[in-house]
């Protein structure tokens, strides 16, 4: 995978593709599955992105809804709402590059407005409701963008194939917007549209996926998988996330998304030192 430098007008950069980057997970939500609201206030959030920038992380992605398992949705007034009370201060204290997990592209337009440097979507740029609006956005900011695979249900023909057929059509989507192809980042979308067993099944073949010419990023942080095969609480799954993060470095994912910064670092400089040379 070629080596991609990111730069914005505000000074930040970032190079995809010399070693695994660490996204450090910002949940300003009261109902996150992980850690339940425990950073929904400005001043402690801000620490939080202090703690896990000096752990390492090299982006700090900040979400104001909730997309665990049967969450509700909420409106874009709410999402924006939410994320006006810090994103601001966020964007003015934090050293390194903001991304923004939203898949609504009014939300999506007031993040990069205010200054945010990536948009992270949870439906690829596809979500239905809104076809072709969060590309615009994208097109529009000239921003990196991942581009994560979902669906409704679990049934698939075949599931890495479907996977990949999903990302040509999220390029398509891309292109068409005016988007360039080096802005798309793909994520499995780990624990979206998928069982057990699938979720499993993805991991063992992502190489397949980061085959494709585009720099991955994978979220499996503290998710129902690992909590199923160590029997273990989400409070609990921190090896767990580390060791999917670890095989997933060595099957050529470029970015790791989680909630437990320092050790992951770790982690994932040792996998980077360990991971064979092509």
């Amino acid at each position: 995978m070629e080596v991609r430098h990111y730069h914005w007008k505000d000074g930040k950069s970032l190079i995809v593709g010399e070693r695994t980057l660490v996204m450090g997970v910002l949940n300003y939500t009261p109902d996150s599955f992980s850690d339940g609201g425990k950073w929904n206030n400005v001043d402690v959030a801000l620490k939080h992105m202090e703690e896990m920038v000096a752990d390492g992380a090299d982006i700090i992605d900040i979400g104001a809804e909730s997309s665990r398992p049967g969450f509700t949705p909420i409106s874009e007034a709410v999402e924006i709402a939410r994320l006006e009370t810090i994103l601001p201060r966020l964007v003015a204290a934090c050293p390194v590059p903001i991304s923004v997990d939203t898949y609504k592209a009014e939300t999506a337009e007031y993040a990069m407005s205010t200054g945010a440097h990536i948009m992270n979507d949870i439906w690829g740029l596809q979500y239905a409701p809104e076809p072709g609006k969060m590309a615009a956005v994208a097109a529009k900011y000239g921003v990196p963008v991942v581009v994560m695979h979902n669906q409704e249900g679990t049934e698939y023909d075949d599931i890495i194939e479907d996977m990949k057929r999903f990302f040509i059509r999220s390029a398509i989507i891309a292109d068409q917007a005016g988007m360039s192809q080096d802005q798309i980042i793909t994520d499995p979308g780990i624990g979206f549209g998928k069982d057990f067993d699938q979720n499993v099944y993805v991991m063992k073949h992502l190489q397949e996926l980061t085959a494709l010419p585009y720099p991955m990023l994978l979220g499996t942080s503290r998710k129902g998988f690992i909590g199923k095969i160590l029997d273990l609480p989400v409070t609990e799954r921190m090896e767990g996330t580390g060791t999917t993060c670890v095989a997933g470095v060595l099957a050529g994912c470029t970015i790791v998304r989680v909630h437990d910064v320092k050790p992951i670092v770790r982690m994932c400089k040792m996998a980077d030192a360990l991971r064979p040379e092509k």
